[in-house]
């Protein structure tokens, strides 16, 4: 079995090639990944799987050659798994005229935009979706594609890493207040905390958890903003901008930019609200996951997986795009009354990994 991706640095992708490649070893079989590496690289040996070096992601005409040494990698496998639209094809290219050939797999983790480049990760047999709101884009920009070659194998999350917290987060901030916390609260304890994860870029939304934090102030709320992910390195003239946004608003000493970290269901648990306001939809939707699993109530837009996954698991927290102040009127209702929240999460990462080698099982008994 042989998965083929850009790089192993950061992200979904990166993320659910390592849960698979797992999974795979786990379950007594060989797993390898062709990729130009990067820092992920030792964690996916450390599973014991293995890596061959190859840049097959770069946009370059060189790169068109290297389906040759590529099939190489892939003559002997039984599965090759492409999760990433130029890696696909130098796998569609490297596969022609190999005898047998390996079942071709590949995986949708995004909303790409349609074109005859993107067409290739809808050549598996099957292909895969991340989840059923990427599974219907597929469907509405390709309309000659058998729907039967779409398999939803959401993504999910490990429960152990994010469990349900019983305490509210008052007292869990309290608790963060005294020596040993896995974090440093950047504000008071008594005070509302909002928490904004994502990744330094305008796609998620951060303008956005400003403009509703100033609202909240207007309405006399104590309530601070936390922002994990948006102190990156090389984006430093994004921050200045946001935190100009805030100073102009007035909430300037209540934002609280902050590197990415690694006790994020420390974070949730410290949290009265945790927001999802990416600007483009989402293929899925992982920290909306997480934070309901910690028992933390969700608010964001209705769209893309975020909207799925609100839609089924706690609908009250799924607010039309863009509309600020419906946003406002949710957030203030919420903080008002949580209300309770799922009892489980169904999407958890064990099954994602069961239904994935599922599929590969029915592939080579084909």
């Amino acid at each position: 079995m042989v998965q083929v991706l850009p790089a192993l640095d950061a992200g979904g992708v990166e993320r659910s090639t390592l849960e698979i490649a797992a999974a795979l070893v786990a379950a007594g079989h060989r797993a390898r990944v062709v990729s130009a590496g990067g820092r992920l690289v030792p964690d996916l040996l450390a599973a014991g799987a293995e890596h061959h070096r190859l840049d097959i992601g770069r946009k370059s005409p060189i790169t068109l050659f290297r389906h040759r040494p590529l099939r190489r990698l892939i003559a002997d496998a039984d599965i090759v798994h492409a999760r990433s639209r130029l890696p696909a094809w130098l796998a569609w290219w490297a596969l022609a005229g190999l005898r047998p050939r390996p079942q071709f797999v590949t995986t949708i983790h995004g909303l790409n935009s349609p074109s005859r480049y993107s067409r290739i990760l809808t050549q598996g047999q099957p292909s895969i979706c991340v989840s059923e709101t990427v599974r219907r884009h597929v469907l509405d920009h390709y309309h000659d594609l058998d729907p039967d070659r779409l398999v939803v194998i959401p993504r999910g999350i490990d429960p152990n890493a994010f469990p349900r917290c019983p305490d509210p987060p008052l007292a869990v901030r309290w608790r963060l207040a005294g020596s040993g916390s896995p974090i440093s609260l950047p504000f008071p304890p008594n005070s509302r905390c909002l928490l904004l994860p994502a990744r330094a870029t305008r796609l998620k939304g951060h303008r956005f958890a400003i403009d509703l934090l100033c609202g909240l102030r207007r309405h006399g709320l104590d309530v601070h903003l936390a922002m994990p992910g948006a102190v990156q390195a090389g984006r430093e003239r994004y921050l200045i901008e946001l935190r100009r946004q805030a100073a102009e608003a007035g909430v300037g000493d209540r934002l609280h930019p902050l590197p990415p970290s690694s006790a994020m269901a420390t974070w949730y648990a410290a949290s009265d609200l945790v927001l999802q306001l990416s600007e483009r939809p989402e293929a899925f939707g992982r920290t909306v996951l997480e934070a309901l699993a910690t028992g933390r109530p969700v608010v964001g837009w209705a769209q893309g997986g975020v909207g799925e996954l609100l839609a089924e698991l706690q609908p009250r927290g799924a607010v039309p795009p863009f509309d600020r102040d419906a946003l406002l009127a949710r957030v203030i209702d919420v903080l008002a009354e949580p209300g309770p929240g799922p009892v489980t999460i169904p999407y958890t990462l064990a099954r994602m990994q069961d239904r994935t080698l599922e599929l590969y099982a029915r592939l080579c008994h084909h």
